[in-house]
């Protein structure tokens, strides 16, 4: 059985989406990051990071997001979330990365910009730049990165589209108009109508 570490409201919710999507046999267990127990020595060692989410397997522990959905989809390949073709998984692979290492980023800057600076006018400053920051990802993601739709890489459901969901809601936490780009809000508005979403959203307590 796989383990799903997860905080409310948290990143995590990609990866407990996916999970829900392919029918994965799964336990949650919930690490509040608001209580610092991503920080408590029990969580440390299973993920010395001390980051959110983690996956349990019976091979050991992955973190990082990009590499938690690749590895369900990989695991359930009935569900046919994987992208066919190496091109496509190329792509895949390239969306994910952009949303974790660029848009999570920017959006940590709002929350988390003690990672990068002390100085009560650094984090102001980077507090101030969040939302157009976003912007500047979501006006990439619409005119580059995600497909016409319905789904990020096209027709196909794939294990991206959890991941880009999730972006959808860094912008409204960031006040970060959705319907400025159209293909952004039709892709929020297909993944609110999934089951799996909904089921998620509701276990996060976020609807």
């Amino acid at each position: 059985m796989l383990e799903l570490y997860y905080s409310k409201g948290s990143s995590a919710v990609a990866a407990h989406v996916l999970l829900e999507e392919v029918g994965a046999t799964y336990e949650p267990i919930e690490v509040s990051i608001a209580k610092g127990e991503h920080r408590m020595p029990a969580f440390l060692r299973r993920n010395p990071k001390g980051r959110i989410p983690a996956l349990g397997t019976a091979e050991g522990v992955i973190s990082e997001s990009p590499a938690i959905l690749e590895y369900i989809a990989q695991s359930y390949p009935d569900a046919g979330v994987q992208p066919r073709g190496p091109f496509k998984q190329a792509q895949a692979r390239s969306l994910c990365a952009y949303l974790c290492a660029t848009a999570h980023v920017a959006f940590a800057h709002k929350h988390r910009g003690a990672r990068w600076a002390v100085a009560e006018a650094s984090l102001r400053d980077m507090q101030g730049r969040v939302a157009q920051n976003l912007s500047d990802c979501a006006a990439y993601l619409q005119k580059e990165a995600v497909a016409s739709g319905p789904w990020a890489m096209g027709e196909q459901f794939t294990y991206c589209d959890p991941y880009l969901f999730q972006f959808s809601r860094w912008m409204e936490v960031a006040e970060v108009e959705i319907a400025d780009f159209p293909k952004l809000q039709m892709h929020r508005d297909a993944m609110l109508a999934r089951p799996a979403t909904r089921k998620v959203l509701a276990m996060h307590g976020l609807i």
